[in-house]
């Protein structure tokens, strides 16, 4: 396995004044090429910490990635680090001074000395052409590990990395084949899923390694499988992906990059359906997830936003007596704002939600995080009572997402 290590330059990160792209996209090209990335590391503009990071990657990768601190400027110290590093001169590159050169004088601009100096290079390192800007990449092979130096800009990293970095990598390493699968999940948590598919998870083959990425609502499972062969790897995953939707199919919901709302849209679509929301606590969250997606309008209606109990009584016919008696938020209400939105749009099914998100707004018997949310359908209306204890965008975001999850369940028959 090839080792790889990051290295971010540049006290605008640390601040985080600038988001850092780079490490992220970087990673994904290289587990492409079956190299493994061990560390990511930021580093401020200070030379002392700059040589530590240094030092300190050379003991653990066979590639260092190193982007930001290349630009004209005197905080921009990459280039003389390096040189010191490696303990070389910096020296003006010919064919980097030619392309400076011509990157100005082709925008009618005058070459200035400290544009120029963009041009001067560690002596031990090959010229990587910048063909987006001024500041040339390098490749140094030095001290057992290769280093690929390249501007922070991330145009500019990223078509260095595609038309020069890349394709040299390919020709300096062998690697293994590295194949991810995704499963997406979404009802359950992390260790009552661990618990169910435990002794799948025991049971894995030594080259397929099998990782938890939990997140608000939903839990992920990535099976990375390790080789020489792809099409193999892709046969022996899909192997055991049967074995594991056999566990916990009911809360497997998708693949990949696919979305719950996405996925649910599909569903409606092969069903002919069509679907409207009557939103309270989520404040058009709900509708949002339906309608950021491609497509949404071939089943996707339109909504009514009922955040004050007027708006429930004149567009969803909710009625004082339920206001009265049992509250906005309660069965009954929501009931009949998923009812009333259902005949108001003429849709085949209508989500609904009706609480208290928070962070006040709370009382004994209906603290912040009580929810109701409802599902009408041809037949009838569906309710589940949430009782949340996250932050107000916590609780909309998990409202909206069980809203979902209810309609899916139902579409699947597998509504318990």
């Amino acid at each position: 396995m090839v080792k790889a290590e990051i290295i971010t330059i540049g006290d605008e990160i640390l601040y985080g004044q600038i988001l850092d792209t780079n490490t992220q996209w970087i990673s994904l090209e290289l587990d492409k090429l079956g190299i493994k990335t061990v560390r990511k590391s930021s580093v401020g503009d200070q030379k002392s910490e700059i040589l530590q990071i240094l030092n300190e990657a050379a003991l653990r990768a066979d590639v260092v990635f190193i982007t930001g601190g290349l630009g004209p400027t005197k905080d921009d110290l990459t280039k003389k680090i390096l040189a010191e590093y490696f303990d070389c001169e910096l020296a003006m590159h010919p064919l980097a001074l030619q392309d400076v050169t011509e990157f100005f004088a082709k925008r009618g601009r005058e070459l200035s000395d400290i544009n120029r100096d963009q041009a001067l290079l560690p002596t031990k390192a090959e010229f990587i052409r910048n063909s987006q800007g001024t500041a040339p990449g390098m490749w140094f092979n030095e001290k057992g590990v290769l280093w690929v130096s390249m501007p922070g800009v991330p145009f500019e990293m990223k078509n260095i990395m595609e038309q020069e970095v890349l394709p040299r990598l390919v020709k300096h390493f062998q690697t293994p084949v590295i194949y991810h699968k995704v499963i997406k999940t979404v009802g359950i948590g992390e260790s009552y899923l661990s618990d169910l598919i435990e002794s799948w998870e025991l049971q894995l083959p030594e080259h397929i390694k099998l990782a938890y990425l939990p997140s608000i609502g939903i839990v992920k499972l990535r099976l990375t499988a390790v080789g020489d062969d792809l099409s193999r790897l892709q046969a022996e995953v899909e192997v055991e992906l049967q074995k594991v939707n056999s566990l916990i199919k009911s809360y497997i919901f998708g693949y990949e990059k696919e979305e719950l709302a996405e996925v649910v849209g599909r569903l409606l679509v092969d069903e002919k359906a069509t679907l409207s929301v009557a939103e309270s606590c989520t404040g058009g969250h709900l509708a949002h997830q339906f309608t950021q997606n491609p497509g949404s309008s071939a089943y996707f209606l339109g909504g009514i936003l009922s955040y004050a109990n007027q708006v429930k009584i004149d567009q969803l016919g909710v009625s004082e007596a339920i206001l009265t008696s049992d509250g906005a938020v309660s069965e009954e209400c929501i009931k009949a704002m998923a009812i009333g939105v259902q005949k108001r749009l003429g849709s085949t099914f209508a989500l609904a939600t009706s609480g208290i998100a928070g962070p006040d707004g709370g009382t004994e018997d209906k603290p912040v995080g009580t929810v109701w949310i409802a599902l009408a359908h041809p037949t009838g209306v569906v309710t589940r009572k949430l009782t949340l204890g996250g932050t107000r965008m916590q609780n909309i975001y998990l409202s909206s997402l069980a809203c979902i999850n209810l309609l899916r369940k139902y579409l699947l028959n597998d509504l318990s």
